[in-house]
């Protein structure tokens, strides 16, 4: 993160010349927790997909200064730590992912641990769960603008958008962007059922008390949607970072020999593609139900509610398994 890196500098050398004058960060309001990252990763999926000038590079030099100014503000008002790790949504994103990895890396070292042993120590902050969900609905409201159902209903939508006296590209950028939170919400709404299942079973704790104890269970649901939604991508156009790298600017520079490199489509089939996706769904779902039998035997103590809880948590996968295989089959 080179903010990170930065803001750290930046703060060392106002400590070595104002000392103790210098005041200290403000506390990170307790309130806020998750809800800047989860409103980050919504905004960039926004500018990714729908935003008019995503492709318009003068835009996105401004929204990336923007970005930069937020995060230098956010880490000089409240701590570089408290605000990379629950504000900066690309911070908090992609620990989330590096929780499932047998890798750690401390000041000193690099440890070794259990593959999806870091994962339930993720950090339980307000809006948790509602991140995680966010994760996953993101990724897939992309997919489901891929498929032929998108493309059946996007005009209809579209139309009644431009009832409300607005311009066809402004009525399109309003039905994306009501699909985008409502797909979000979906994606939340099927995680609360089983947690509301599961509060039935003991009453002790509240509805989100509980979703944020198992929402680290959804973290390699997340990954899994992840690479199943961009492989084919990443396979294909990634080879293109070869050209790219030796010619970025495109005024015809060979920098590092490699700009007549072309793309290989054959390297892997298109069935290649499909069975390396399917895999990544279902085993980023039987890790979710891994990590969250793992939790439920370690909050309940009676083992039989530990058990029938996991009935829920199993239902909640096989839909969030269903919907990726859909939305993976739909885009194909």
């Amino acid at each position: 993160n080179p903010w990170l890196a930065f803001a750290r500098l930046v703060g060392w050398t106002a400590q070595r010349i104002a000392g103790e004058r210098l005041p200290k960060p403000l506390a990170y309001p307790d309130r806020l927790g998750y809800f800047p990252a989860a409103a980050g990763l919504v905004a960039f999926v926004w500018i990714e997909l729908i935003y008019p000038g995503r492709e318009d590079p003068s835009s996105l030099a401004t929204l990336a200064l923007l970005y930069a100014a937020i995060q230098l503000i956010g880490m000089s008002l409240y701590g570089t730590q408290a605000w990379t790790s629950r504000a900066d949504a690309f911070s908090v994103y992609f620990s989330m992912f590096a929780r499932l990895s047998p890798l750690r890396w401390s000041t000193t070292k690099l440890n070794v641990r259990a593959p999806l042993s870091g994962a339930p120590r993720t950090p339980i902050y307000v809006a948790l769960a509602l991140l995680c969900c966010t994760m996953i609905g993101t990724t897939s409201f992309d997919g489901l603008t891929q498929g032929p159902l998108w493309n059946s209903v996007v005009a209809d939508l579209q139309s009644a958008a431009t009832n409300l006296d607005l311009s066809p590209k402004h009525a399109l950028q309003l039905v994306q962007t009501l699909a985008l939170l409502a797909m979000t919400a979906v994606i939340f709404g099927i995680y609360r059922i089983g947690i509301d299942g599961i509060r039935g079973l003991e009453n002790k704790r509240s509805s989100r008390e509980i979703a944020d104890d198992f929402a680290h269970t959804l973290i390699p649901i997340a990954l899994a949607y992840v690479v199943a939604h961009y492989f084919g991508l990443l396979a294909y156009q990634g080879q293109a970072v070869g050209y790219l790298i030796s010619d970025p600017l495109g005024n015809g520079a060979d920098y590092f020999g490699t700009a007549s490199a072309t793309i290989d489509y054959s390297w892997i089939t298109p069935e290649g593609v499909w069975y390396t996706q399917v895999a990544a769904l279902v085993a980023g779902h039987v890790a979710g139900l891994a990590l969250a039998h793992d939790r439920a035997l370690a909050r309940f103590q009676d083992t039989r509610v530990a058990v029938r809880s996991q009935y829920w948590m199993l239902a909640v996968m096989v839909g969030f398994t269903s919907l990726g295989l859909w939305l993976l089959s739909a885009g194909s």
